[in-house]
């Protein structure tokens, strides 16, 4: 019976020459960190600045729970309202490490876009849907993918109405 010699494992000081890029930083001469290591309190006066001027605050602005105050510059072209705003205020009571505070974010986002429709429809603008999503675009150049969506679309609502319906005695 033949044994097959057993590689010896690579141990971290050996380089990975079967990993591309592997170990580009191992040279302490070309470390880009460096300089960034061995500094003292001197070598920071060169990152003072002075805070700019507080933009003036004329609508509800949410900010983390992690910072006290508000940013001197933030958008404001579209202030908490509605549904959305409820959420968003809700998902601004936790903090940036949470899912708590990012899934409502994009749940608030999706209610937001709901809440425009209904605007529109409102104010007697029909929405263009095929435009505003691009479905020209993408028909045009990825039509399997609008085919493919189409069909889980389908199939998601297919099984939601099969979920749904009321169930038949026999």
């Amino acid at each position: 019976m033949e044994t097959k010699e057993q590689p010896t494992p690579k141990t971290e000081t050996q380089p990975r020459t079967d990993i591309k890029g592997w170990g580009i930083d191992a040279d302490p001469q070309n470390d880009p960190t460096y300089p960034m290591r061995k500094r003292s309190r001197d070598d920071h006066q060169g990152y003072s600045w002075e805070r700019p001027p507080q933009q003036p605050i004329d609508s509800e602005v949410l900010h983390s729970i992690e910072r006290p105050n508000v940013t001197s510059v933030f958008g404001n072209s579209r202030p908490p309202r509605g549904l959305s705003g409820q959420i968003r205020r809700w998902a601004f009571q936790y903090g940036e490490g949470s899912f708590a505070h990012w899934l409502p974010l994009v749940l608030a986002d999706r209610v937001d876009v709901v809440e425009g429709v209904i605007e529109d429809l409102k104010a007697g603008h029909v929405p263009n849907f095929f435009a505003e999503r691009g479905l020209r675009a993408s028909w045009k150049y990825d039509r399997s993918g609008v085919m493919k969506g189409l069909l889980i679309r389908a199939g998601v609502a297919a099984a939601v109405l099969v979920l749904l319906a009321p169930k038949r005695k026999r």
